[in-house]
């Protein structure tokens, strides 16, 4: 691993998880997606994880029309690096997944390394007062059926984005598995270090929030990349906090958000992503780290700059 000399601090901001019906403070708009990121840029973020919702019921977009809303906002007012989900929601055709990052031309994008059962059906099981009628077959739905990113799938986002367009990736690794996916190809020269690899801990389906997965997942990383990747590591849910202090003790970088955590303590509702953030900051300082700004984000990550993606251009042009 790289060790960091200055601490990552990612935030995702909306993800594809939580349904507007769990908390209020949700960010389901453009208008609340690009406030609540500057925010959280404001508070330390240096990477803004970004997915989008249509306005009218907070469902999962895909469509750039709706990203057109969030990005340009976020790159007029912030130097925060932006990464664009290839996610989005297992609903999704990769076509549809990859549609805002191949409009936009990011520096950094996700890209999940593997096929996986991916259920939080449990949230149907915790919400009693539904906003909107898609939320509840929506989460269920996620016990019967998998999220796909096939080898295929994965080489053409690499291709696509890549290649092409000189974007790279954040590559979320929910199981020691998707390590030696990721090894695989980089063997073959379609992913170049230095790599970031996201472990992504505690998720139904994948690797658990266990502290000895995570010292293992370095581990294995360590013995297939050794000191060409960055490590990140984030856990769902109540054990956010403690496996970003785990991850930067190791010398990695961390992410918070309302993406994979609605809370900020027991029992007590986050009011927004900058809390997190703000909250993980207090505690990576505390252990006298220092937090790594966006030009340090470019500079780690090999980045192509803010100038050289296609939001950037299209502003300047605009103005």
């Amino acid at each position: 691993m790289i060790a960091a000399d200055r601490v990552i601090i990612s935030v995702a901001v909306t993800g594809s998880v939580h349904v507007p019906s769990q908390s209020d403070h949700l960010p389901i708009t453009p208008q609340q997606i690009v406030e609540e990121s500057l925010a959280a840029a404001e508070a330390g973020a240096a990477v803004i994880h970004l997915h989008a919702r249509h306005p009218e019921d907070g469902r999962p977009a895909f469509e750039p029309e709706v990203f057109e809303e969030i990005i340009p906002p976020i790159a007029a007012a912030c130097d925060a690096v932006v990464n664009i989900t290839t996610g989005g929601a297992s609903s999704m055709t990769i076509e549809e997944r990859l549609a805002a990052a191949a409009r936009f031309s990011p520096e950094l994008a996700s890209l999940n390394m593997g096929s996986m059962n991916f259920v939080y059906s449990g949230i149907a099981d915790k919400v009693t007062n539904w906003k909107h009628a898609w939320e509840k077959p929506y989460v269920e739905n996620t016990y019967r059926k998998p999220f796909i990113n096939s080898f295929e799938q994965i080489e053409y986002s690499l291709r696509e984005l890549g290649e092409r367009g000189g974007t790279r990736f954040e590559y979320e690794c929910y199981d020691i598995g998707h390590l030696y996916t990721l090894a695989h190809f980089a063997d073959r020269g379609l992913a170049k270090p230095p790599f970031l690899v996201q472990g992504v801990f505690g998720i139904l389906g994948g690797i658990g929030a266990d502290h000895a997965n995570l010292t293992h997942m370095v581990a294995i990383a360590d013995k297939l990349f050794g000191d060409d990747y960055h490590f990140s590591a984030f856990a769902a849910g109540r054990h956010q906090l403690e496996f970003c202090t785990h991850s930067a003790w190791l010398g990695g970088h961390v992410r918070v958000g309302l993406e994979d955590n609605l809370y900020i303590g027991k029992g007590e509702k986050a009011t927004g992503n900058a809390q997190q953030v703000r909250k993980v900051r207090e505690v990576l300082t505390g252990l006298g780290k220092e937090i790594a700004t966006p030009a340090d984000v470019r500079k780690a990550l090999v980045l192509k700059g803010a100038r050289n993606t296609t939001t950037q251009r299209s502003r300047e042009v605009s103005t």
